[in-house]
Formats: C-alpha cells, structure tokens, sequence
C-alpha cells in the first residue's frame, strides 16, 4: 500500500511518517520548508494547487492522510484569505485528485467545529464554529464529503506529543515550571487532550482497513488545560504553587475559542483495535518518552 502525507514535518505528521515508515517502504512526505525525517520527501505547499496535483500524479498514492493546515488560531483570524485557502481550498484540490485514482482519503480536523456551549460532543451532533480557523476546518469537511470518493474524517483535539521544534503544552508547562517562572493556565476551557503517537496509531489503523465515515479520535477524558497542568506537576513533583489559575474572558486571544470543545470516544473505542489513551495513559507516556 502506497501512502501520501501532508503536513509531514508538523507535529502529528511527523510521528505519522515515522510509524508508517515502520510498516510500509512505501510512504511519500509532503512537505513545504521543514524536510521530513521519515519517509520519501515530496515539496507539496498548500498553496501552490499545480504543485498538489503533480504530486499526486507523480506518487499515484493508495492512500492520502491530509495532515497539513494552517492551524494557528489567532493567525486564522487575521489571514482569512490564507487560512480558507490552505484548509478548504487545497483540500478541494487534494480530495479530487483522490477522486481521480479511487485513494481513500483520511482528513484530520478538529474539534473547533463545534460552539463549545456543550461539550463530549459525538460526530452527529450539528457543527458551529465560533472562530475563522473552525470555518475553514469545516469547509474542508464538506469538501471532503462531496469530492472524495472513499474517505474517513478524524476530528481531534489538543494535540501534544515530542518533536524537535514544536513545543506542546506539556513541555510549556514543564519547562516553566522548572526555570521558576510563574505562568498563567485557563481553567475553564475544556478539550479532549490527545496524545499524538495514540493518534498516530489510530489513523494508521484507519488508513490501512479503510474505516470509511465521520470519527472522533482524541484522548478519553474531558479536561481543563488548569487540571492537565497540575497532573503534570503532580506526576514529576514540580511546584503547582507556579501555576495561576486565570479566565478564557481575560485572555488577550484575537479570535474566540470553544468553551468546551470535548469529544466523545465511544465510537473509536468500539471499532478500532488501536483504544484512546486517557489522560493519566498519555501523559505517563509523554514524560516517559522526554527522558
């Protein structure tokens, strides 16, 4: 089987690369700047759609895992043009070429999708960003739907996981924590934290048997960042008294966000062999694999 991945430089991408490069001689890594450390590199900008096609054409791929977005909330909010440009309008372009060679296509979104008014939200409850980043996120949704001709959409949540640039929350916290510096955590934002090598797994399982339909594959506990930041703490003995408990209303972000943006697991737990980590199993996990 023959994979494609976008985004293969980034933080879900790259751990992807690298567990389909264990399984498979055949993974082709789209990249912009950053070359991948796994897989054969493949110059796929987002924003140059010929440049998409020829790729496509070039790799004849089985499979597509869409992993590349613009995923910076705030910068969304600012750039619309270029945020609409990379999450829906390239991924029209890479769900058609799909469309062309019969590929299964697997598109990674997001929780944003939702309001956030309610949260451990199921894959058939209505979508409603409130963001410009959770818009573009779902256009690429319903472009999938219509364009793909075989495809799964996976929506996670709060990413977090090792790599050699990007710094995910917990190596915020920790880091912190450790130079004594005081850092403020919301306390009333909820989301679904998700490991990333878990994920990882999850999608490779779906990309391989071709689990075709909407899923949410994100960690199984519903969680405040404020929580996730003293069980951090709490699992390395650091000093909690570090951590100031602060409010989404008094954070100075140019776009909203979700008030509770947490996803309900049950359908990834009954199907896929590959379960969601809880939070306790990821981070224990996370800090085990910083050492």
């Amino acid at each position: 089987m023959k994979f494609l991945v976008t985004g293969s430089a980034g933080l879900i991408g790259r751990q992807v690369c690298k567990d389909l490069s264990e399984v498979s001689s055949e993974v082709y890594s789209g990249y912009n700047e950053s070359k991948p450390d796994y897989g054969v590199p493949i110059k796929m900008q987002l924003t140059n759609f010929e440049e998409l096609k020829d790729a496509i054409a070039k790799v004849q791929p089985d499979v597509i895992l869409h992993l590349g977005a613009m995923t910076n909330v705030d910068l969304c909010e600012k750039e619309k043009d270029l945020a609409m440009k990379i999450n829906a309008e390239a991924t029209e372009v890479l769900a058609k070429q799909a469309a062309k060679l019969k590929a299964f296509f697997v598109y990674v979104s997001t929780d944003y999708v939702f309001d956030g008014q309610k949260g451990m939200r199921k894959e058939t409850d209505p979508t409603n960003p409130v963001d410009f980043y959770g818009k573009t996120k779902l256009e690429g949704e319903k472009k999938v739907m219509n364009l793909a001709s075989s495809w799964c959409i996976a929506r996670t949540s709060t990413p977090y996981g090792i790599h050699p640039t990007k710094k995910s929350f917990p190596f915020w916290v920790i880091e912190n924590i450790k130079e004594k510096k005081k850092i403020n955590v919301v306390v009333d934002q909820f989301t679904s934290p998700t490991f990333v090598p878990n994920l990882s797994q999850m999608l490779i399982e779906i990309a391989t048997r071709q689990i075709v339909g909407l899923i949410h594959l994100a960690g199984a506990s519903r969680i405040s960042r404020y929580e996730m930041a003293e069980l951090i703490a709490n699992k390395i003995h650091l000093d909690k008294m570090l951590l100031t408990a602060s409010k989404m209303d008094d954070v100075k972000w140019v776009a909203l966000r979700p008030r509770d943006s947490s996803l309900d697991v049950s359908k990834a737990f009954t199907i896929l062999n590959e379960k969601p980590f809880t939070i306790e199993s990821g981070l224990d996990n996370f800090l085990k694999n910083m050492k």
